[in-house]
Order: structure tokens, then C-alpha cells, then sequence
């Protein structure tokens, strides 16, 4: 059994839900620490990405407005402030369960995140994320692992991965 879960889909199609989905069903008191990623919108437009803890900090992880060499399309990056916070969540032996959302090319900006996450994943510690449906180098290194399973996430079959997922994560021998 794989130990490291990865859901990738098209956007829109509920990955992060689904990894939120997941969460809400593990025993009170589960040692989880990790981070998730939100759109921020202005007037109806996507204008940039925020960063969150699970414990609950937050900061910005792109927008529009940031300048700088580092870029994803029209979003500048925050490499630094998300380095801040997301490095120390990634501390190998910090808990039980890592989540990850995402592993695309705006958090692959940083050779730090990328290094951090290998640590994790080489670990005893399961890993429960999200990776880009599209993407080489990091991101491809991911998908290729054989101790990660990947799951497709699409509208039908969303619902059914949240069992068969939180299953897999529960079900592993220790």
C-alpha cells in the first residue's frame, strides 16, 4: 500500500475540498500539520493565491500586483513569505499526517518547498495532497513515485474518492 496520496484534476473539479472533505473525518486529536492554497478574487477576476496553515496563519502566495523575476503567468510570487510559513510545517517529525495543497509551479518556484517535500515524502509520515494535473520537473517527479498513488479527481467521481482516499489513509498498516 502507498503511503503518500496525491489527488490531481482539472480546476474547479473539488480537489481541495475533497483533501478538506478527508480531514473532517479523522479521530479528534489526529496529528496533522500541512497548508492549503485559496483564490482570491476581485470583481468576479482571479487576482492572485493565498497560503494557509492548518494551524491557522496565513499570508499571500501570488497576486497580480506583486512584482519581481518570479512569475507564473501574470501572478507575481511570494517566494519568501511562503518559504516563512510553509517550511517549518513541512518538519519531519512535526506529525502524523502531511497535507499539501499543491504541488504546481507557483510553490515549485521555491528549490526549498521542493527539497522540503522529498524529506516528507521519503518519511515514515503519510502525505495527503494535491499535484498539477500538468507540469514536468518537480511536479512530474511526484506523479513518478512509487510510493505516491495518484488519483484523478473529476465531477463524478469526487464523491466516491473521499472514501476510497480517507480508506487508503486509514487502512495502512503502521
Amino acid at each position: 500500500m502507498k503511503k503518500n496520496l496525491f489527488v490531481t484534476g482539472l480546476p474547479g473539479t473539488g480537489k481541495t475540498t475533497l483533501i478538506r472533505r478527508i480531514l473532517g473525518m479523522l479521530p479528534p486529536g489526529a496529528s496533522v500539520s500541512g497548508f492549503f492554497t485559496a483564490e482570491i478574487r476581485e470583481a468576479g477576476q482571479r487576482v492572485g493565491f493565498t497560503v494557509s496553515a492548518l494551524d491557522g496563519r496565513g499570508g499571500l502566495l501570488a497576486h497580480v500586483r506583486i512584482g519581481g523575476r518570479a512569475r507564473v503567468g501574470r501572478y507575481g510570487v511570494d517566494v519568501a513569505g511562503f518559504e516563512a510559513l510553509v517550511l517549518p510545517l513541512l518538519e519531519s517529525d512535526r506529525a502524523g499526517l502531511y497535507v499539501i495543497d499543491e504541488i504546481g509551479k507557483m510553490e515549485c518556484l521555491s528549490p526549498a518547498f521542493c527539497e522540503g517535500v522529498k524529506g516528507l515524502l521519503d518519511s515514515e509520515a503519510p502525505v495527503l495532497g494535491t499535484v498539477a494535473l500538468r507540469g514536468g520537473g518537480f511536479i512530474a517527479e511526484v506523479k513518478a513515485r512509487g510510493d505516491v498513488a495518484l488519483y484523478e479527481v473529476t465531477a463524478k467521481n469526487r464523491d466516491r474518492l473521499v472514501d476510497e482516499i480517507r480508506r487508503a489513509l486509514t487502512d495502512r498498516p503502521r
